[in-house]
């Protein structure tokens, strides 16, 4: 016997279905760079290290009509402390800096995702 455990999502909700080997297929669509994930779309990043994560480089989460609440920031294959002002920069324009590895931020979204929460990833790629 054998059971489904997708989880029930939204139509069009990005759930990340696999990450590693330099890449991530979200929604049934490959990258093979870092991403940027927002409600409704994903979009290659060129952010390969977690010392060029600026605000500027997160701008296109901000985009779109939909509000953010958390952003998510995987920052590689190990944790590393996130750039100086980042989490105060995000404050300013009303999202909160939730700072994890890239694995530990792809299983979080997903969750998030499925709880509706407004919630959206900047995620660097991994081997």
């Amino acid at each position: 016997m054998s059971l489904d455990i997708t989880p029930v999502t939204a139509p069009g909700r990005q759930v990340i279905q696999r990450y590693g080997g330099g890449g991530f297929r979200i929604a049934g669509i490959s990258f093979l760079s870092s991403v940027l994930v927002m409600a409704e779309s994903s979009v290659a990043w060129p952010v390969t290290r977690p010392a060029d994560i600026t605000l500027e480089s997160l701008q296109p989460l901000f985009a779109d009509e939909f509000p953010v609440g958390i952003v998510l920031i995987g920052c590689g294959a190990k944790f590393t402390a996130p750039p100086k002002d980042l989490r105060a920069g995000l404050k300013a324009q009303g999202a909160v800096l939730e700072w994890m590895d890239t694995g530990a931020a792809c299983r979080t979204l997903n969750v998030l995702l499925n709880e509706e929460r407004q919630v959206m990833a900047a995620l660097i790629a991994v081997d």
